[in-house]
C-alpha cells in the first residue's frame, strides 16, 4: 500500500473519531469548536490551491475572530523535510507566513547549519491562526485544524517530519509525555511510516540557549533519517 493511501486512510479514521468526540461534547463546551468532522470529510481530496482557500475561509473555531489572516505554510511543496511548529505568532499573523520573527530567524540559521535553505523545506504549524496573547493552542483548536495539516502531509509526502515544540510534538504523536522525553528519538508518524523527530521550538532556544547543543543533535538525527529514507 502506498504511503499516500495510508495517510488518506488516517484522515478518514481521524474524521470518524472527531465525529464521535463531537457527539459526546460535554455540557458548556464552547460551540465555536465547531464540528471539525465536516472538514475531514471534504478536505482529503483538495489540491494545494483549494486547500489554501479552504483554510483562509475557515471559521471552525473561535480563533478566526481575532486573526488578521490565516497562516497556511511556505516552502517547497515537494520537500524531504516537513517542519511543523505550534501556532502563528503576532508577526506571522501580520505577514501571513510561518516563522518570520526572531524564532524564524533562528530556525533559518539552524537549517543553514544542517545545509538547508528555508525554501528547500516546507514549514507550517499545527494550527493556522494566531492564538490571542501567544497562548498555546487549545485541544479543540488543534482538532479543528488537523484535517488541513493531514492533507498538507499527504500532499508534501515528506521523508521526515520535524516537530518544533511541545504542543506540536504531543499533538502529532498523540502523547502526553514532556518534550524532553520525546526528543532524541526517531518516532513514526501514526501509521504512515514517516519518521518524526521532535525538538525544541526556536523560541524556547532563544530563552534557553543552553539547549542549542541538544537541538543540534536532533537536527543531525533528522538529517540521518532523511538520508536513510533516500
Amino acid at each position: 500500500m502506498s504511503r499516500r493511501a495510508t495517510v488518506r486512510q488516517v484522515q478518514y479514521l481521524d474524521a470518524m473519531g472527531i465525529q464521535s468526540w463531537q457527539l459526546r461534547r460535554a455540557a458548556g463546551q464552547n460551540p465555536d469548536a465547531a464540528q471539525p468532522e465536516k472538514q475531514g470529510d471534504t478536505v482529503a481530496h483538495l489540491d494545494w490551491d483549494a486547500l489554501q482557500q479552504r483554510v483562509s475561509g475557515c471559521t471552525q473555531c473561535a480563533l478566526h475572530r481575532s486573526r488578521t489572516q490565516t497562516v497556511f505554510g511556505v516552502g517547497d511543496r515537494n520537500a524531504d523535510w516537513l517542519i511543523i511548529g505550534e501556532a502563528p505568532g503576532k508577526d506571522e499573523d501580520l505577514e501571513g507566513e510561518p516563522f518570520v520573527g526572531r524564532a524564524g530567524q533562528l530556525l533559518n540559521s539552524m537549517l543553514l547549519a544542517i545545509g538547508l535553505k528555508r525554501d528547500q523545506v516546507y514549514i507550517t504549524n499545527i494550527v493556522k491562526c494566531h492564538p490571542p496573547e501567544n497562548r498555546d493552542p487549545k485541544s479543540e483548536e488543534t482538532v479543528c485544524c488537523e484535517p488541513f495539516l493531514l492533507r498538507q502531509i499527504d500532499l508534501v509526502q515528506p521523508k521526515m517530519i520535524l516537530a518544533l515544540g511541545r504542543v506540536a510534538a504531543q499533538s502529532l504523536l498523540r502523547s502526553k509525555l514532556p518534550l524532553g522525553k520525546l526528543r532524541g528519538s526517531v518516532h513514526s508518524f501514526r501509521d504512515t511510516g514517516i519518521p518524526l523527530i521532535a525538538t525544541w521550538h526556536p523560541a524556547y532556544l532563544i530563552r534557553t540557549p543552553s539547549e542549542k547543543r541538544s537541538a543540534w543533535e536532533d537536527l543531525k538525527l533528522a538529517r540521518r533519517s532523511v538520508e536513510r529514507a533516500s
